[in-house]
């Protein structure tokens, strides 16, 4: 059986936490800041959790992670 590659673009994105479920960064904070609040912007810097649909597909694409 060959190895399995992973994801390059996936694994930049991704990390997998120690229960088992993965962390990414939250969007909409890149540009056009000065109209967002200040909370908004604040929220948006904590780390987000892939949703339960999503988690085979990333599975998939980190297969040693």
């Amino acid at each position: 059986m060959p190895k399995l590659k992973t994801n390059r673009g996936a694994a930049k994105r991704f990390k997998k936490t120690a229960s088992g479920s993965y962390k990414c960064k939250h969007s909409h904070l890149n540009h056009i800041l000065t109209k967002k609040s200040t909370s908004r912007k604040r929220t948006l810097r904590s780390p987000d959790t892939i949703e339960k649909a999503d988690v085979p597909m990333v599975k998939k694409m980190l297969p040693y992670s």
